[in-house]
């Protein structure tokens, strides 16, 4: 009898570690997500939706949100510090690579981080959420005195950077989100890429994407 309850409690032990390793491995598996805010904005933006990828599963430990000046220029300045921003989170989860979700003018800077700044194999999934993908006239209000400004108008060194052969370059998926009733993004087909899932989200205000519900559940499909 002894022997038998030696072997079945053995048996439960080998279980439950295999259990847990599997488990491991499934949290390990799942790539992490960096939100990226947009222009005169902060990580903590990205409350609702961090609250809604968690419910999906993630934990806090495979979600980060990037914060940075956005006065500064996007090719010269912010591709490279969130780069090193990706390689910090990809030492830290293990993971290989990272998906990104950006909102506005983050879209920018991590297009190109992907396109020119070596992104291209560690970017899994990529999301822009009324990204100024192909510039926006409304950043003229504020080009003089601000170079993140005149990076979003219309024919700007870095909107022909990106626009210049692939807009979707590489294995990284891509996914837009744009609203006919953007006050922001004018006109609203600069967000949608060619190659990019467009998804058009109804009538929406620039912020509202932050925080409505269809959006968010259409971005966790996108990257789960």
């Amino acid at each position: 009898m002894a022997s038998l309850l030696l072997a079945v409690t053995t048996l439960l032990g080998l279980t439950a570690t295999v259990s847990a390793r599997a488990e491991t491995r499934a949290t390990a598996a799942r790539t992490p997500v960096i939100f990226v805010h947009g222009y005169n904005a902060g990580p903590g933006v990205w409350g609702s939706l961090r609250e809604d990828f968690k419910s999906s599963g993630y934990t806090d430990a495979e979600l980060f949100s990037w914060g940075y000046d956005t006065s500064q220029s996007v090719n010269e300045t912010l591709s490279g510090r969130f780069a090193a921003y990706v390689d910090e989170v990809r030492a830290q989860t293990g993971a290989a690579q990272v998906d990104i979700v950006a909102h506005s003018f983050g879209s920018l800077v991590t297009r190109w981080y992907i396109k020119h700044g070596g992104g291209l194999a560690k970017v899994d999934d990529w999301v822009s959420l009324a990204g100024p993908n192909h510039g926006t006239s409304t950043a003229w209000a504020c080009a003089l005195w601000s170079q993140a400004c005149r990076d979003m108008t219309p024919g700007s060194y870095v909107q022909d950077g990106l626009a210049e052969g692939d807009e979707t370059p590489g294995a990284v998926s891509y996914a837009t989100f744009w609203s006919d009733c953007d006050e922001v993004i004018n006109p609203d087909s600069s967000v949608p890429l060619t190659g990019a899932t467009n998804i058009a989200s109804g009538c929406l205000k620039h912020n509202d994407f932050l925080g409505d519900d269809t959006v968010s559940q259409g971005v966790r499909n996108f990257v789960g």
